[in-house]
């Protein structure tokens, strides 16, 4: 009996479905739950300027570069060296948006980029008239920074200590009203 191949792309559809179906659970993206967990959030009762000033001022104390700051976000950035050639960085974005209340809910994501250090050998190219070019390599190496991999800090202890801190900065700060203009 001779299957037609029509007939037979149908019968194996379902199981390159499943096959895929498998993979796709596998992946990271659809592991993200979105349960109602607040390991990146939480509120504070300060105005959101306020907030992303405590924010700004808990990365200046940890040593963290800011590359950007103003009323509603604060982006910083810190450095690591923990191999000699391995390179981290450490980049944190603060999110600081108004509730219905007006008062701060802060949001805060940290992504982790490791770099390492790769060698390419160099060459050079000589034009030899009528021959063409000849390629003579050299005995020295370029080193360049590759990035190897980039993941989002997904540890609640990390982002409950950082909030932990945002709130000490909240409570020294002097408060400023909605105008932005501090209180004299």
């Amino acid at each position: 009996m001779r299957t037609h191949p029509l007939h037979a792309a149908i019968l194996l559809l379902p199981l390159a479905l499943a096959g895929c179906a498998g993979k796709a659970t596998n992946s990271t993206l659809l592991r993200e739950s979105f349960d109602s967990g607040d390991t990146y959030a939480r509120n504070l009762d300060v105005a959101p300027a306020q907030a992303c000033e405590a924010a700004r001022r808990v990365l200046l104390g940890q040593g963290y570069a800011i590359a950007r700051a103003d009323a509603a976000n604060v982006e910083g950035n810190k450095n690591f060296q923990p191999k000699d050639e391995v390179h981290e960085q450490l980049v944190l974005r603060v999110a600081c948006a108004a509730r219905g209340d007006g008062k701060a809910q802060v949001f805060v994501s940290a992504v982790q980029d490791r770099y390492a250090l790769k060698k390419s050998p160099t060459s050079a190219s000589v034009g030899v008239g009528a021959l063409g070019s000849v390629s003579l390599p050299f005995g020295s190496n370029d080193d360049s920074l590759v990035r190897v991999a980039s993941s989002t800090v997904q540890d609640a202890l990390f982002y409950r200590n950082f909030f932990e801190r945002l709130q000490q900065y909240v409570g020294e700060m002097v408060p400023v009203p909605a105008n932005g203009a501090p209180i004299q």
